[in-house]
């Protein structure tokens, strides 16, 4: 308390005069202070007594020890009054706090007298008026119960009359009337329950109610195949009064999915048990999976047609059912809003409430039922392998099909993913089939092609091809491409529209089938003699010709080839004078050419039509162009004796193209393999066998230039197969996936723009052959090069070159009668000479054993003669490979240093050039220590032949 602390600070003065220290001066106080040592601050279970005795030194000296004790005093003396100081600088705010702490005791004392006042106050009250009201209250309630007594026993008079009532309207079938009766009854007889004279009323009621709600539910059923609008009508104003609108609408759904399993199981047993001849009921006992593998070719048609009609009617009786709901919310809402005075809220609330519960559960269950006509006719779809139907057949498939997704559309907004897979499984698998053949088919043209032309007009598309002519057309792809009938379906008027009063949408297709005998991919050959013609050189007349021989290609309906195929070139060959041949512009193609052409054409026609694989169709496609490159540069570009030349013939575009083709597409091996594994036969069946060039065709005659005009017709044949590719990139690009467009782009980019690259190496070989270089080296050979004065005649080599050269030209007018020769090609061929020639030039220039500077200029000589003759012969400018000569004839005159440098910088000589040239220059202005250096420094350069 505070006297107790009083004291306390009287003690403190009382202590500090005693010692006579009262404050004297503060500075040398805190120096005092500050003297003491840190180790006495540091924490409270420091020993002080134990650290004075240790630090006592050895020898003890009285008056040391003194001094140090009057020192420890004097600290201890200003610690005490500092100490003291602070407490007495604190009293104040000490004593003001007491007395805050004695004013709060003071008013807590107050507040509990205050409360007990309170609660006896209350008791009070409590005893003296509560009790007594209830009192009041309670017989106040016994007089209102025995009025309601009163009251029930009337009501049980009148529900005794109307048990009799209840049964007539059951007989009439008035179910809405019937169950607002009963319902008006059990909810009276409900509140008088405890009476035994109509407990058993009530438990009949129930019972009458449960009965009709079985019924109703049958009822129910019977919409999801039939809708009937008076039927329903009734239906839904009983489950209305029952309360259950909900509940009506969830057991809908359930018979929604109920139907659609017991319809596509009966239509499917139906034909299977058609199909097997016999009464057994084995069948009925299978699950709709297993029934589905039952089914036959014959029948899977017909059956997937009624299948559609029936999975039709269930789907149009969803629709009418939404079209009655919302017609029927919308005169709701009409007669709500005519009501003005708002008297039923509440009901309104629940109405509004249960048409909302209702639309949700429709349209959610547009997507359910739709998945479930999906998974159905998947199944199906699935059990059958397609790929041996005719292509009739499978278009007709692909047609309803393509029908069914149409009316997922309309139905609720589906882009039917499910049917998508399924018949793009099933495409996939015809189409392997299919082009199986076509590849075969195509080989077999390769190797019975003879590289001939085959004349068309200069005027000559691809469009003016009969398998082309529906690039004309627009087709919107939800439109079937079955033929439509006459009163074609507008694109504003929906199936579910149009259909909705009778009629199904696919009847249509299954009786206008046996009309369609004329697909666009059904024939193969022309139509008529007229679009003959568009594609051909116009002719006398083909009726001299058997029927049987114009049919070049093999059926596709049936898949057979014929059994002897006679090129359409051999047909033409007879009326050749009828032809002009040399028109400029004119196409250079083959037979084989146009086949593929052809093919393409197909091939797009069918991806127009089989959507959902358009990216397997186009890899196929590429496929045709693939073999036909491979086949072009395995018969006439494959030589590895001048490819090792290292003049970069093939780009390594090129190369690794042709090694893909050759990986994925060629099969190599001659044999099947028994031991081979399951995956290497099946990517075996995926490949084909490497084409073998025609026997007809010969390549090792130098009067046709080694086959140049079969070369020319096969490399330029390719090039113009490559352009109409060119030309169809953006159709195909088009339909193409966009997840899958990086194919496309790569197979343009990498293979279809490699096609004029494939001239270099074919035209090499001719070139190779065409000019005797080794003759030219043995006449190179016998000329003296260290000649002692300036030359003012060339060599006769150069002559004998020339003479070559001029040959050449005249043999390239020859070939250029038979089959015209583009300018590209000449250019090539002329370049590919010269540049052999050239480098022939620096070879024997390179044999040169002693030459002198007027040797030298000999070489300058002869080079530029050469020069000046090639010019008029040919147009190329500037001359290919004209500095490899001149510069290899220059480098004689370098000294030691600059040859050094440029020996380093001219890589595309090769060691023996660069050997020989120093060895040339030894005596005439390179010493022996030099020319060790120089052979030194081309030993030490790596030098890739170029």
């Amino acid at each position: 308390d505070i006297a107790s602390w009083e004291s306390f600070f009287c003690f403190v003065k009382e202590d500090l005069r005693e010692r006579g220290e009262e404050p004297t001066d503060p500075q040398a106080q805190q120096e005092i202070i500050n003297s003491i040592e840190e180790v006495y601050f540091s924490n409270d279970s420091f020993d002080i007594v134990k650290y004075e005795l240790e630090r006592l030194p050895p020898v003890l000296s009285l008056q040391e020890l003194e001094e140090y004790r009057d020192k420890l005093k004097q600290q201890q003396a200003a610690v005490s009054k500092k100490v003291a100081d602070l407490i007495l600088e604190k009293q104040p705010a000490y004593v003001q706090e007491l007395e805050r702490v004695t004013s709060l005791q003071a008013g807590l004392q107050l507040a509990a007298v205050i409360c007990t006042n309170g609660r006896r106050h209350l008791n009070i009250a409590k005893e003296g008026f509560t009790q007594t009201s209830l009192g009041l209250l309670a017989n106040q309630r016994k007089r209102q119960l025995l009025i309601g007594l009163l009251k029930s026993l009337r009501t049980i008079k009148t529900l005794q009359r109307t048990d009799v009532r209840l049964s007539e309207m059951l007989e009439e079938e008035d179910y809405p009337g019937a169950i607002q009766l009963c319902l008006e009854c059990q909810k009276a007889a409900s509140t008088f329950k405890h009476y035994s004279c109509i407990s058993e009323l009530n438990s009949k009621l129930q019972d009458t109610l449960e009965q009709i709600e079985e019924q109703l539910d049958v009822a129910l059923s019977k919409i999801c195949k039939n809708f009937d609008v008076s039927h329903y009508t009734k239906v839904q104003q009983a489950y209305r009064l029952l309360g259950k609108t909900q509940t009506a609408m969830d057991q809908l759904h359930m018979h929604f999915t109920q139907a659609i399993h017991n319809t596509v199981f009966q239509v499917v047993l139906g034909y299977v048990e058609l199909c097997a001849g016999n009464t057994d009921t084995k069948f009925q006992k299978l699950q709709y999976k297993d029934l589905c593998t039952h089914i036959t070719s014959d029948s899977y048609i017909p059956c997937l047609a009624d299948l559609c009609k029936a999975l039709w009617e269930v789907m149009l009786s969803y629709y009418r059912t939404m079209q009655w709901h919302e017609n029927h919310d919308q005169d709701e809402a009409a007669a709500v809003s005519s009501v003005s005075d708002g008297s039923n809220v509440i009901g309104t609330e629940e109405n509004s409430f249960d048409r909302s519960y209702v639309k949700k559960k429709l349209e959610h269950g547009l997507s359910r039922i739709w998945q479930d006509v999906q998974l159905k006719v998947k199944t199906y779809l699935l059990g059958t392998d397609l790929s041996s139907f005719k292509y009739d057949d499978f278009i007709f498939v692909l047609d309803v099909i393509s029908r069914l997704v149409q009316v997922g559309e309309e139905f609720c907004g589906s882009k039917s993913e499910v049917l998508q897979e399924s018949i793009r499984k099933q495409s996939v698998n015809y189409f392997k089939t299919y082009h199986r053949t076509r590849l075969e088919e195509l080989r077999m043209f390769l190797e019975n092609e003879t590289w001939e032309l085959c004349p068309v007009k200069s005027s000559f598309s691809i469009l003016q091809l009969h398998e082309f002519k529906f690039m004309e057309q627009s087709r919107s792809p939800s439109v079937s491409p079955s033929k439509q009938p006459a009163s074609a379906i507008s694109t504003t008027v929906t199936l579910f529209e149009q259909y909705c009063n009778g009629g199904n949408p696919f009847e249509i297709q299954a009786d206008s089938k046996d009309d369609e005998t004329e697909d666009v991919l059904a024939s193969n050959g022309y139509e008529s003699d007229e679009q003959e013609k568009s594609a051909y050189q116009e002719y006398d007349s083909d009726s001299d010709v058997p029927e049987e021989l114009k049919r070049d290609y093999v059926d596709e309906q049936t898949g057979d080839a014929p059994v002897k195929s006679v090129s359409r070139e051999t047909l033409r060959s007879r009326k050749r004078s009828d032809y002009n041949l040399y028109k400029v512009n004119a196409p250079i193609l083959t037979n084989t050419t146009l086949n593929v052409i052809r093919l393409v054409g197909k091939y797009m026609q069918m991806m127009n039509i089989l959507k959902p694989i358009a990216f397997d169709v186009i890899h196929f496609m590429s496929q045709l162009f693939d073999y036909y490159l491979y086949a072009v540069y395995t018969f006439f570009g494959r030589n590895d004796t001048f490819e090792s030349t290292g003049l970069g013939l093939s780009s390594s575009r090129l190369r690794t193209t042709l090694n893909r083709i050759q990986e994925s597409l060629i099969d190599l091996e001659v044999s099947a393999d028994s031991t081979g594994t399951l995956t290497a036969a099946e990517e075996r069946k995926e490949k084909v066998p490497s084409p073998h060039l025609s026997h007809l065709v010969v390549l090792t005659s130098g009067n046709s230039l080694y086959g140049l005009a079969e070369r020319v017709v096969a490399t330029e044949s390719l090039v113009f197969l490559a352009e109409q590719f060119e030309f169809l990139q953006p159709h195909l690009d088009a339909v193409m996936p966009a997840a899958k467009k990086p194919f496309l782009q790569q197979f343009y980019s990498q293979t279809v723009s490699t096609a004029s690259e494939l001239r270099k190496p074919v035209y090499w070989i001719v070139a190779a052959k065409a000019i005797d270089y080794e003759q030219m080296l043995l006449l190179m050979a016998n000329v003296k090069w260290d000649v002692k004065e300036i030359m003012s005649q060339h060599n006769i080599y150069v002559d004998a070159l020339l003479k070559e050269f001029e040959e050449f030209n005249r043999r390239l007018n020859e070939v250029s009668k038979r089959v015209r020769i583009p300018l590209p090609v000449s250019n090539i061929l002329w370049e590919h000479c010269i540049r052999l020639a050239n480098r022939t030039l620096v070879e024997g220039y390179a044999n040169v054993k002693k030459c002198s500077n007027e040797g030298r200029a000999l070489m300058q000589l002869d080079f530029q003669q050469f020069l000046m003759k090639l010019e008029k012969l040919t147009d190329i400018r500037p001359i290919p490979d004209k500095e490899f000569v001149e510069t290899y004839i220059k480098a004689y005159y370098l000294t030691e240093n600059d040859m050094d440098r440029w020996i380093k910088e001219h890589r595309e000589y090769s060691t023996k050039h660069l050997t020989n040239l120093v060895n040339v220059c030894l005596g005439s202005h390179i010493n022996k220590k030099a020319r060790q250096k120089l052979l030194a420094a081309i030993d030490d350069i790596d030098r890739p032949k170029r």
